[in-house]
């Protein structure tokens, strides 16, 4: 309707509107042209306009944009759209699309592993939810924030961002991307040595993923579960494989390589404890030559001694 009336204002919300809906169902193939059409569309002097939407079109679209590049493990082109962004949003200065710009350059670095760059990041968009009480950006901000510092170490500061994040997401009722906040949360109740609390968590991320048929968070749940499994005391080594395969899969399917290289970490681990050294030594080499590919050094240094381990044997 939008390019039949040649209706500009239409055309670019059309598009922003569907490509959250394909985000949201990971079919990034679909996604990522609806956002490069309204960058591509918004250009000059149309960049600073708003036509109506809670923030700068321009910016919008980067943001997703850039939260897919995270995904698909593209990180290199990610930080050339994010600064492009992050340029756009703070030249117009409007909180809104400042927030979203700061949360997709923060959630990027968080995915790569640049935990300096993503709490600098996450920060400032914190700052500026808290600031202009910004509540639909918040639990994003939050949550990412505290899985950032969890990983760092810090996980006193953690602890409360991840549980409020999701407590306010709850109380707003704000479903979408909730399965991904529950998630995070897990993760740093593991992080924490809370195993039980780390599953509960778990377990509802994965039911909500499902209802909402959020395969990307659920894609990443599973890659969980199978770190919950094989933390067990002894391991649940069956389940734990069961996971990390069904997670591998679904990243496989949705192009998600940032998943895919920990799903092969986690398994070539969990190979490695049961004394199944081939299948140990094969993913683990396939998780380094993807870790270093994308430049996802964090998680270098233990896969690399993980696998040195393997060969010693």
């Amino acid at each position: 309707m939008a390019e039949a009336g040649a209706d500009l204002a239409l055309h670019i919300e059309a598009n922003y509107r569907l490509g959250q809906a394909y985000w949201a169902l990971a079919d990034y193939r679909r996604a990522v042209p609806c956002f490069e059409r309204n960058v591509s569309s918004l250009e000059g002097h149309l960049s600073r306009e708003r036509f109506g939407m809670s923030g700068f079109p321009a910016v919008l679209a980067r943001e997703w944009l850039v939260m897919i590049l995270a995904e698909q493990g593209a990180f290199v082109t990610g930080r050339e759209r994010g600064a492009e962004m992050v340029r756009l949003a703070e030249a117009l200065n409007h909180p809104f699309s400042l927030s979203g710009a700061y949360l997709a350059v923060g959630h990027l670095s968080l995915r790569q592993g640049d935990l300096d760059q993503a709490i600098v990041a996450l920060e400032r968009c914190l700052d500026v939810c808290q600031v202009w009480h910004i509540s639909l950006v918040f639990p994003w901000a939050a949550s990412s924030l505290g899985a950032a510092y969890a990983l760092a170490g810090r996980l006193a500061e953690a602890l409360p961002l991840v549980e409020q994040a999701v407590a306010q997401a709850v109380s707003m009722r704000f479903t979408a991307a909730q399965s991904l906040w529950m998630t995070q949360l897990s993760e740093v109740y593991l992080l924490a040595g809370r195993l039980e609390e780390a599953f509960t968590q778990a377990r509802r991320a994965l039911e909500l993923a499902r209802t909402h048929q959020e395969r990307g968070h659920e894609a990443w749940v599973h890659r969980l579960l199978g770190e919950l499994h094989a933390h067990r005391h002894p391991p649940a080594v069956e389940q734990a494989a069961a996971s990390y395969q069904e997670a591998l899969a679904l990243a496989e399917a949705l192009g998600m390589r940032t998943l895919q290289v920990h799903c092969h970490r986690g398994l070539g681990t969990l190979y490695a404890r049961i004394g199944q050294q081939e299948r140990a030594r094969t993913a683990l080499s396939t998780a380094i030559e993807m870790y270093t590919s994308m430049a996802m050094t964090f998680w270098l240094p233990e896969t690399e001694a993980a696998l040195a381990q393997v060969e010693a044997q």
